[in-house]
């Protein structure tokens, strides 16, 4: 598919760049989060990488999402859904420039654990009251909203719209987008999970934050990168001794020492559209200055920060 090559280096801009040096008409991802569901810090932690953050050493990180943002159109769509939806928003529109608020032309929901759908509460009467804002759902994610309370309460005041997706076709989301959801193995209490491929005018995007295992999917991860500009992937744990005490097999997800080693034969300039993302708050990497953070960067991969900004036109 679609390859920068040489010459397209990723864009990266920290969240600490001025939102008003974005001025260009060109479509481009904001990551708005990248922590695993309960986000950082934890309720209830008590170990050193919470203990920073109480401390006023560390700041707070959003859940995991990503945004796809059009300037020229004044659009945007969220990719995930979760409970720090109020300061993404305010994100997202930060860079819009725009002289009122603007809500999300759409929203696109991987799957239903916590940190991926649990924002749509503040669409509802309590705090938003917004009017139909479309939400791309597969099959069992459309039904759980229509049947579980509060969210259907969303779907019969019309403050959401579901609308229906299918593993594998194309969604035209705009003139210059187009996003196909992709089915992934993992677990799927109530819903199906899904990953997302979006296709821009010349680069495209792959957003995975949650798989249980590469071997496991019925697609070459691989391959996969390699078609796409970007690849958006879950790292939610570092290694397997991170979390003492728990059965692992329980939480199952790709380490990234694991994914390093898969993805170890790719060579350096694909290496470098790896940006790992979904960052538990026991996960090193979380840490900007750590030794695992510049050790990953060293073999070339990526790691997506919150207020990273990725081309797609």
């Amino acid at each position: 598919m679609m390859k920068f090559g040489l010459c397209m280096l990723l864009i990266v801009f920290l969240i600490s760049s001025s939102p008003a040096q974005q001025k260009s008409d060109e479509v481009f991802i904001l990551v708005t989060g990248t922590v695993q569901d309960a986000g950082y810090p934890q309720i209830g932690c008590q170990k050193a990488c919470c203990e920073a953050y109480w401390k006023g050493d560390r700041k707070k990180e959003f859940v995991s999402s990503i945004a796809v943002i059009d300037p020229n159109e004044q659009e945007y769509w969220l990719f995930d859904c979760g409970p720090d939806i109020v300061p993404q928003l305010q994100m997202v529109n930060n860079y819009l420039h725009s002289d009122r608020f603007l809500y999300p032309s759409g929203i696109f929901l991987t799957h239903a654990h916590i940190g991926h759908y649990t924002g749509l509460m503040y669409l509802g009467k309590e705090a938003m009251d917004a009017k139909e804002i479309p939400v791309f759902v597969m099959p069992r994610m459309k039904t759980f909203l229509e049947s579980s309370g509060p969210w259907d309460q969303l779907v019969t005041r019309k403050n959401i719209a579901l609308i229906d997706m299918e593993a594998e076709s194309p969604v035209k989301i705009s003139e210059r987008l187009e996003v196909i959801a992709l089915k992934v193995p993992h677990r799927d209490e109530y819903s199906e999970t899904v990953g997302f491929k979006i296709i821009g005018k010349s680069a495209s995007a792959l957003f995975i934050p949650d798989i249980d295992k590469w071997d496991l999917w019925d697609k070459d991860i691989l391959r996969e990168i390699k078609q796409t500009d970007y690849a958006f992937l879950d790292g939610t744990f570092y290694s397997e001794s991170e979390i003492p005490g728990r059965d692992m097999n329980e939480i199952p997800h790709p380490f990234i020492l694991e994914s390093v080693s898969m993805f170890s034969d790719l060579d350096s300039e694909v290496k470098k559209t790896v940006q790992f993302i979904h960052f538990n708050h026991t996960n090193p990497i979380l840490d900007p200055g750590s030794i695992e953070s510049a050790g990953l960067e060293e073999l070339g991969f990526g790691i997506a920060r919150q207020g990273n900004v990725y081309k797609l036109d």
